[in-house]
């Protein structure tokens, strides 16, 4: 606050106040009257209400799963045919489930002629087995704690 007090005062020569009011002399009276403002600070303060503790434990659990598992075995029969053709049969021909593969051989006659003299017969048959096996699978839980701030100061006892 800046205050004068020049109330009664008048003005001398170098221009300041003489402790000679205005009033008296001329019938003037001037006031000086002070104006104040006040202004608003606004600042922020964060302050921890609490706190949040989250754990995460991972566990593992074996489980048993049942894998069905497929195998094939063949069958291998020798069929004798002996005959006699002119030209060669296909390389192999299917039956069903069968592959038939001719053999042949040349056999040395007045004429020279084929003969088939065995077919290999191959049977495919399908074996499904089933197998236990143990997998390990994992699982993730996560547990939330609220924390007070007087137990947040406590930090060596657990919660």
């Amino acid at each position: 606050m800046n205050q004068r007090s020049d109330l009664n005062q008048e003005p001398t020569q170098g221009g300041h106040p003489s402790p000679v009011g205005d009033a008296n002399r001329q019938g003037n009276f001037s006031q000086t009257i002070p104006v104040i403002e006040e202004k608003v600070n606004l600042d922020k303060e964060v302050v921890e209400k609490g706190s949040v503790r989250i754990t995460k434990v991972v566990s593992e659990q074996e489980v048993p799963v049942n894998i069905p598992l497929l195998q094939e075995d063949h069958d291998i029969q020798r069929v004798a045919v002996n005959q006699y053709v002119d030209t060669p049969p296909p390389p192999l021909r299917y039956e069903g489930d069968t592959m038939i593969i001719p053999i042949l051989q040349e056999v040395l006659v007045v004429e020279k002629r084929l003969l088939v003299v065995e077919e290999l017969r191959i049977t495919k048959h399908q074996v499904q087995t089933h197998e236990t096996q143990h997998i390990s699978l994992r699982k993730e839980e996560i547990k939330i704690e609220r924390v007070s701030p007087n137990t947040a100061d406590n930090s060596s006892n657990p919660v």
